[in-house]
Formats: structure tokens, C-alpha cells, sequence
């Protein structure tokens, strides 16, 4: 069992998130206010405001962590065996043809049952 995890608060930390909301914030409002500037320039200044934030919330304790686990997840990755392109096949037919025969067995059945239905209902 894993043991409990201990949230520190850092004030750091805590004014990057408020700096990455209103950075955001601000890249929505530049589409909005300034109506007069081209729309290069807009979509340039929200982008720009856009990757900043991103920046910013990557040097935060839960960005470091993101990154951390995205760097985990791509060693995970290397270690997983693909199946080759004819094992692939082989295994896309098996199910079509399970599929099949449960959709013929199951209309079967259900023709059945509303023939029984039928039956005593009149």
C-alpha cells in the first residue's frame, strides 16, 4: 500500500498558478478588447500568452510532477511488444467473425422468443 502524500504549500507555487489563470485569462481578453487589431495579430498575441502560461505552469510542483509522469510513461512505452501487422489480422478477423455468430445467435433468439410470444398472446 502506498503511503499518504503531503501536501506542502509554497507560496511560489501558489502565485505561478494565479500568474498561469491570469495569463490566460488576459490571451481571452485580447480577442475580445481589441476588435481593431488584425487577426494575425490577435491570434500571434494569444498564442504567445497561451505558451507562456503553458511555460509557467510546466515550472510548477504539479508541471515538474506532469512532465516527471509523461517521462515514465514513454520508458513504459519502449518495454510494450506491438503485435506484428499479420497477428493484428489474424486477431480483426476473430472478432468480426465472434461478432458475427453472436449477432446471427442473438436474432435467432429473439426471433424465437417473439414467435413464442406471438404464440400465447394470439
Amino acid at each position: 500500500m502506498s503511503a499518504p502524500v503531503e501536501t506542502v504549500r509554497d507560496p511560489a507555487n501558489v502565485i505561478k498558478w494565479i500568474a498561469v489563470v491570469a495569463l490566460l485569462i488576459a490571451a481571452t481578453l485580447v480577442n475580445r478588447f481589441l476588435p481593431e487589431l488584425s487577426v494575425v495579430w490577435r491570434a500571434l498575441a494569444m498564442v504567445s500568452l497561451g505558451l507562456v502560461a503553458l511555460v509557467l505552469a510546466l515550472l510548477t510542483q504539479q508541471g515538474k510532477a506532469f512532465v516527471d509522469l509523461l517521462r515514465q510513461a514513454q520508458v513504459e512505452l519502449r518495454k510494450v511488444v506491438w503485435p506484428t501487422k499479420p497477428e493484428t489480422w489474424q486477431t480483426t478477423l476473430i472478432v468480426l467473425v465472434v461478432v458475427l455468430v453472436m449477432s446471427l445467435l442473438l436474432w435467432g433468439m429473439d426471433s424465437l422468443f417473439g414467435l413464442a410470444i406471438s404464440a400465447v398472446i394470439g
